[in-house]
């Protein structure tokens, strides 16, 4: 059942958008069931071929309007205009942008799940939009691209659906969430179970400063050192406190708190932790060969997140791939800023095709 409602947040505006209800219970890769809610957003209109879709996987803490938080790439004058492609996003799977989250009731109890929600993994977020897709009626994605979290995702519906996914773009991603990663998942977690107010669960603000820590701490992870360098350098030499990276911290960190939730970011941390594309496949190269789309991997090439070797394997393994390395001021987060290269490689990814 599609519903033309605003997608309603517990913390801001309602971002306008799509829901679409499952008339059943949705298994999770743990054995447990839930009730499930998908908020999605799509642009432009699908052709009389139905072969114009461009699906999009977002990361951790983005929502399902990627014409908000992709301008550059996506948007009237850019590499996806929605007056060529029908394009799709879909919120993910324990997100709290009116997808089915920790703060959504328990019919159980007739409260919010707090921190009785079940685990969950990125391939439970896949197969939730593969019940999307199916409602939506397409049987086959033209272009399905994802960075970071959702290049996960993107990844795995390629494994899952290989006839489905025509081409397949891989933006600062992994095969296997690294040991560092999920060391510094761990940090934020414990900095979010640090603040007491996380376990007292009736109140949807509970863990905030702790998760304003948790921000602090995946921002170091997500730029580099000559990001710091270039932006928050002090012009005067006689501080001793109260440094322009100091309160930088404190604002992202706050911007996240205004925005996200303690619970959503303790399980989808755990989620990208549980990425592990073999699993079940028998190897990580065996799961890999599985991928028949046409593929481009792009790699930040100073990414101390998702190190760039990380997806040069990816082109080793996945059979009709390339690899394709850019730099940014901005390290791992240049997967969302550098719109101009990713226009550039993307497009030429694409020249030989109707997409463009």
């Amino acid at each position: 059942m599609k519903q033309e409602i605003p997608v309603k947040s517990h913390f801001f505006e309602p971002i306008k958008g799509k829901v679409y209800q499952y008339d059943k219970p949705f298994e999770l890769e743990s054995g447990k069931e839930i009730q499930l809610e998908i908020a999605y957003h799509t642009y432009g209109k699908l052709n009389a071929q139905r072969d114009n879709v461009i699906w999009v996987c977002h990361a951790l803490t983005a929502n399902s309007d990627v014409l908000d938080w992709w301008k550059g790439l996506f948007g009237e004058n850019d590499l996806f205009n929605p007056e060529d492609h029908f394009i799709v996003c879909a919120n993910i799977l324990g997100s709290p942008y009116g997808t089915t989250n920790p703060l959504s009731i328990d019919p159980s109890t007739g409260q919010p799940y707090y921190l009785s929600f079940p685990s969950l993994t990125i391939r439970d977020m896949v197969v939730a939009h593969q019940l999307l897709a199916n409602h939506l009626e397409i049987a086959q994605i033209a272009l399905l691209l994802g960075g970071s979290l959702g290049g996960q995702q993107a990844m795995e519906w390629a494994i899952l659906e290989s006839n489905r996914i025509k081409k397949l773009v891989l933006i600062a991603t992994n095969a296997q969430h690294s040991p560092w990663g999920i060391a510094f998942n761990e940090s934020q977690r414990m900095a979010i179970a640090a603040d007491h107010t996380f376990y007292a669960t009736n109140k949807p603000y509970g863990g905030s400063k702790g998760l304003k820590a948790a921000r602090s701490i995946a921002l170091l992870s997500y730029r580099a050192y000559e990001t710091y360098n270039h932006t928050q350098r002090e012009s005067c030499s006689h501080k001793i406190d109260d440094f322009r990276a100091s309160s930088y911290q404190n604002y992202q960190g706050e911007k996240l708190v205004d925005r996200f939730n303690a619970y959503s970011y303790w399980f989808l941390s755990k989620a990208m932790d549980s990425h592990h594309v073999g699993r079940g496949r028998g190897s990580v190269k065996e799961a890999l060969q599985k991928i028949s789309a046409e593929t481009l991997v792009i790699g930040i090439t100073n990414d101390i997140l998702f190190p760039v070797k990380e997806q040069k394997f990816l082109a080793r393994h996945i059979p009709k791939a390339y690899f394709v390395g850019i730099k940014s001021a901005f390290g791992h987060d240049g997967f969302l800023i550098e719109t101009t290269a990713l226009t550039k490689h993307i497009g030429s990814f694409l020249q030989n095709s109707n997409l463009v």
